[in-house]
């Protein structure tokens, strides 16, 4: 690496190589993460072998850390590869380190000679001259109930798989189950399928398990119920529904973690005296005004099987002091991926507009030569965008404020830029709520309408003037007698 000199003008003492770069970080480290071993870069200055390999076992990375220590680096970056970074980032942060996850497409090399040694000196230069911005990652109480409530979303999928190996082993058998009941799961479906895995085979008798609010009669789920009940289908009938009740169990005793994980986020949502955050309106189109004739009560999400086995809406707002199932389209599962996927601590991000486009919910800027070539929102894996996602397009069938913009932004420019804009607009909800304790009150789509009649109106009004004319209101057609 090249060695640096002092050049004034460029900060107080701040070193400047030759390359012209100010050094940001004078004790900067670069990790090449691999799945057996990983490289780890210094400065020249800084060791006679300033590029070393460590194997990737627990031991290694403890030796990794008390070198880093041991020569003072007090920043390291690395990038995200795989699964392989989590046990160096968590040692490293453990050991008192700054640790910068980046993304791997910000360190990419220039065309040549590649090797896990040049990418680790190429990681170093970098994140020495502060040309590097790490990722976001919660802090360690929120990371922990991120964990929970991944692995329970996998139990749940388990759980489903479970459900559709039932189904198939009852249209083997020619049970048609599924028609005459809307879901097997329910309590009139699995009275009969444990009845089957029981060894009842007479139509009328499963039939009698019906529940009184199944809508199909008895007549109809006794013919649905002749079938031909080979042991082969039965067996696997009953493993599929051993394996769905196991998953149960397991959900629940997830969602005993997850509460538990949940306790060490209490914290008062307050903004200092004379914190310009304060003073900052929140961005449009947040809604806050209630609709004229009277507030509409909010009602509670319908209870859902899957939800968590406790109250996510009362537990959350005991924590944090607000409410998020006010919000329209955030049920439970929305709110519990949202703050694990998330956090509470929204100043992570600096305003608003940070945060959606964090979500990659926020128009793209491609500007080349004074013209905008793209503004397509980037691709993105993230879970919290996605559950917005999932929320706009079930508010969009709501008669709310937000599901009034759906439907008009729906009609005027597609459904696919509805749903991302309407999940935008619930990211802002999200961000003020949880950061400036906003309450949200939906005025309605009638009041929504009218809002935005009145908008038109008045740009109408305005061009007119502007081309010299002025705009009249038609008059009200006369009733014919």
């Amino acid at each position: 690496m090249r060695k640096t000199k002092e050049k004034a003008g460029v900060g107080k003492g701040a070193r400047v190589a030759e390359n012209g770069l100010p050094v940001v970080h004078r004790r900067a480290a670069g990790i090449d993460v691999g799945a057996t071993f990983h490289v780890v870069a210094v400065h020249a200055e800084s060791d006679p072998e300033p590029v070393r390999s460590f194997q990737s076992f627990t031991g290694d990375l403890h030796r990794l850390a008390d070198w880093l220590v041991a020569l003072g680096v007090t920043t390291v970056a690395m990038e995200s590869t795989g699964v392989y970074w989590i046990p160096v980032f968590e040692i490293l942060e453990a050991r008192g380190l700054e640790v910068l996850l980046v993304n791997a497409s910000h360190v990419k090399n220039v065309p040549g000679r590649k090797s896990d040694f040049t990418d680790a000196q190429w990681i170093q230069r970098l994140h020495e001259h502060g040309l590097l911005r790490g990722s976001f990652r919660p802090s360690d109480e929120v990371a922990v109930l991120r964990a929970y409530v991944r692995h329970r979303a996998r139990l749940v999928e388990l759980a489903a798989s479970s459900v559709q190996h039932m189904q198939k082993a009852l249209m083997q058998m020619n049970v048609q189950l599924h028609h005459v009941v809307s879901d097997i799961t329910g309590a009139t479906g699995m009275k009969i399928v444990r009845a089957i895995v029981a060894g009842e085979r007479d139509p009328a008798v499963l039939a009698a398990s019906r529940n009184e609010r199944c809508k199909s009669s008895e007549e109809e789920i006794c013919a649905a119920l002749t079938g031909n009940y080979r042991p082969e289908h039965v067996f696997a009938l009953q493993q599929a529904l051993e394996l769905y009740d196991v998953y149960l169990a397991k959900t629940r005793a997830c969602d005993a973690k997850i509460e538990e994980a949940l306790q060490p986020l209490r914290r008062p949502i307050h903004l200092p005296a004379g914190d310009p955050e304060a003073k900052q309106a929140p961005e449009k189109p947040v809604v806050r005004s209630e609709a004229r004739g009277g507030r509409r009560k909010h009602q509670a999400p319908r209870k859902n099987k899957h939800d968590p086995a406790f109250d996510i809406a009362r537990v959350v707002a005991a924590l944090l002091g607000v409410d998020l199932t006010q919000i329209h389209g955030f049920g439970p599962n929305v709110v519990l991926l949202l703050i694990a996927e998330c956090g509470t601590d929204m100043s992570r991000w600096a305003t608003v507009k940070h945060f959606t486009s964090w979500l990659t919910l926020a128009p793209g800027c491609k500007i080349s030569g004074g013209k905008v070539l793209s503004a397509k929102t980037r691709r993105s894996a993230n879970r919290a965008a996605h559950a917005l996602r999932m929320a706009a397009v079930s508010v969009g069938k709501t008669s709310t404020a937000l599901g009034a913009f759906y439907r008009r932004l729906g009609a005027r420019v597609g459904k696919a830029k509805a749903v991302v804009a309407t999940a935008r607009k619930l990211a802002v909800l999200f961000y003020n709520t949880l950061r400036y304790g906003i309450s949200y009150v939906d005025p309605g789509a009638s009041a929504y309408e009218e809002r935005y009649r009145q908008r038109s109106v008045d740009n109408l009004r305005r061009r007119a003037r502007g081309l010299g004319f002025e705009l009249v209101t038609a008059p009200s057609p006369e009733r014919v007698s």
